[in-house]
């Protein structure tokens, strides 16, 4: 009877053993399960509109979202929340006009970020401007809005043309656009916070040395270093008049201003250019899409093509290869990446390596490509968007395609060369390769109302996610987000360089409250990084902060890069400015993966850049920690054991020592 017991007692605590142990796993269970790309919902953002440009609004470095609403006029930030996993609506304003677009930056220098808005009637030919200032505790300033002189209906665009770190823009207003020589106009930033009734903007002649363009409209104009020299320089795009396009760069030259280094046709029947670092040399590439025509009223593109157009620059130099040969530079070394080459280029015609174009159809047969949204008045163009989603160092690449089913977001990868991979030649050979994702991609193929899609990191976890514009039943539109749930053995980086307001310190209020000015990025840093494989080979990428932000854009305020698989700290990581010093740029050495850089530059001369290094545990780390304390356990164990037995083995030797009969004593 009392063994009977016994064993009824045994079997009642071992099945009541699962529910006890899963009462005390210390892990918590993973908010997505699956290794696909899943449907995450609205994520909070169920008010009608469409997201309009992203920014971190409060300062907590996670990434926020700014909508617009569908009347046009209203617009309303949406705040992360890390603690409930979703967006919560925070603060919003109504601007008198119909907004064409916003763009989220610190103008007033106080370490928050304000509001640029876009707006007017298009029948007018010009574009209202109007800044609304950043409230310390939330929210804008509506009562002390600045109107800021009109510009043309080409988009100005946002960055430091003196050197100071404040936020000028650049465009044409209504008068110089018909000017013969000096077209663009500067938005000079002139703002005194201890004038309170001071200008915000003055707006005077631009320092461009050259023969300056009539600015397109719609444009994809850029700020981003093309010549290697970590110093943002200016991409335009122009408009001849007769209905073609061609671009001119612009180097920046710090205290001399810009000068037109290059100027050249782009090819017919262009649309939106981006900007990446396709091939992982360490330069910028322009990437663009071509199309015979375009639905007026669908926005859907016939004989699309993507073009990939390399920069021509300086490679970097092997382990034991010299820089100089005769005196003349061939090669970039490691340690000094930041090296201008007045000699790079853009050509749009050549060999694999130096220029690819290929069809849409050869990724999507029988399909066509959507290039402008035209749900949204004036149509808004929908270019190619680039990112990591991987994590393996090479850009990949998200898309809208139009089949007779509807419209569907894809996603494609970049891929090595190979024979039969769109990008490479009939020999398999090429820089790049493309291949359509189709393993995982169910919530993707799922939509057919599909108006644009996104790159977006929600929660900061390190993995590229996306957020497609959907039209909906209502026709006022929906917004849908797709976690990236695959697993890579890879790491990324994330970096963001502020503008240095408040001292890059902590920003005090009147009330006597500190903030931290962490979500003022801006428009013109550069990164370049070199890192080893596991095979130890050394590579080199660049990245760009926030290098567009006009026809909603939607580039997120910091950078983000795969690092792909190593074993060891980022070698070297260059860190460029917009500040006019003898020295713009810093050497990070031995950065570590999976975390993210925030520099602090400063403007004096000889004063040292504050940096900050920020880590987020990865999913694995209690793996580790419970590994490692038993391992710990089982070595102490061990130990213990191997103590106990010499222990009793020396015991047994003092008893036999005391034992043993010295007869020569007798």
């Amino acid at each position: 009877m009392h063994r009977w017991r016994c064993k009824s007692a045994i079997n009642f605590w071992l099945l009541s053993l699962p529910i006890t142990s899963h009462a005390v796993w210390p892990f918590e269970p993973k908010r997505f399960s699956g290794n696909s790309l899943l449907n995450a919902g609205s994520m909070g953002l169920t008010d009608p509109g469409r997201v309009i440009a992203f920014g971190d609004f409060n300062g907590d470095q996670f990434l926020d979202i700014l909508m617009l609403g569908s009347d046009q006029r209203t617009l309303s930030v949406h705040l992360w929340n890390h603690e409930e996993y979703t967006f919560q609506k925070s603060s919003s304003l109504k601007h008198f006009g119909d907004v064409y677009n916003v763009v989220p930056g610190d103008f007033t220098h106080s370490g928050k970020l304000d509001l640029l808005v876009m707006s007017g009637s298009w029948a007018s030919g010009s574009l209202d401007l109007s800044v609304y200032p950043a409230l310390t505790d939330g929210g804008f300033d509506v009562k002390s809005r600045f109107s800021i002189d009109s510009s043309s209906q080409s988009q100005p665009i946002p960055l430091d043309l003196n050197g100071d770190m404040k936020i000028d823009l650049l465009g044409m207003t209504p008068e110089s656009q018909h000017s013969s020589t000096e077209t663009f106009q500067t938005w000079k930033n002139v703002w005194n916070a201890s004038q309170p009734q001071s200008p915000l903007f003055e707006v005077i002649d631009s320092p461009f040395h050259g023969s300056q363009c009539t600015i397109s409209n719609p444009h994809s104009n850029a700020v981003v270093d093309l010549d290697g020299d970590c110093l943002a320089d200016v991409f335009l795009v122009c408009d001849n008049g007769n209905g073609m396009k061609y671009f001119q760069i612009w180097i920046n030259n710090k205290h001399n201003g810009f000068s037109l280094a290059h100027q050249g046709s782009l090819p017919s029947g262009v649309q939106s250019i981006t900007f990446a670092d396709i091939d992982r040399d360490g330069t910028i590439d322009m990437v663009f899409t071509t199309c015979n025509s375009v639905s007026s009223s669908s926005g859907v593109g016939t004989n699309c093509y993507i073009n990939i157009a390399f920069n021509q620059q300086l490679p970097l130099c092997a382990s034991a290869q010299p820089a100089f040969t005769k005196g003349v530079r061939i090669c970039r070394p490691p340690d000094n990446l930041c090296v201008a080459d007045p000699n790079f280029r853009f050509e749009f015609s050549g060999q694999p390596d130096v220029f690819i174009s290929f069809p849409v159809s050869a990724l999507f047969p029988d399909a066509s490509m959507l290039v402008q949204d035209t749900t949204f008045s004036p149509s808004v163009p929908v270019s190619l968007r680039l990112g990591d989603a991987n994590l393996d160092g090479f850009p990949d690449m998200l898309l809208v395609v139009s089949t007779s089913q509807g419209r569907t977001p894809k996603m494609v990868y970049s891929v090595p060369c190979e024979r039969g991979k769109a990008g490479c030649d009939q020999d398999g050979n090429g820089k790049r390769g493309w291949q359509v994702a189709t393993k995982g991609v169910d919530s993707l193929e799922a939509v057919k109302d599909a108006r644009g899609i996104s790159f977006v990191d929600m929660d900061e976890d390190g993995t590229l996610d996306l957020m497609v514009h959907r039209t909906g039943d209502s026709g006022k539109g929906n917004i849908l987000f797709v976690q990236n749930n695959f697993y890579y053995d890879a790491f990324f980086l994330k970096a963001i360089v502020l503008n240095g307001a408040c001292n890059n310190g902590w920003c005090n209020t009147e009330d006597g409250k500190r903030y931290h000015p962490f979500g003022v990025s801006y428009s013109g840093a550069s990164y370049k990084y070199t890192v080893l494989d596991l095979s130890g080979r050394r590579s080199a990428a660049q990245v760009g902060q926030l290098p567009q932000t006009s026809y909603h854009a939607l580039q997120s305020p910091y950078s983000f890069f795969g690092l792909g698989r190593t074993n060891n700290y980022i070698e070297n990581l260059f860190v460029g400015s917009t500040i006019h010093s003898q020295n713009h740029y810093i050497n990070m050495e031995g950065v570590i993966p999976n975390s993210k850089v925030v520099i602090l530059p400063s403007a004096n001369e000889g004063e040292a850049w504050k940096r900050e290094l920020f880590l987020r545990p990865g999913d694995w780390i209690p793996w580790v920690t419970v590994t490692v304390v038993a391992g710990t356990a089982l070595l102490a164990i061990i130990v213990l054991v191997l103590h106990l037995n010499e222990k009793r083995e020396d015991e047994l030797e003092r008893r036999r020592a005391s034992h043993h009969i010295n007869f020569d004593a007798l």
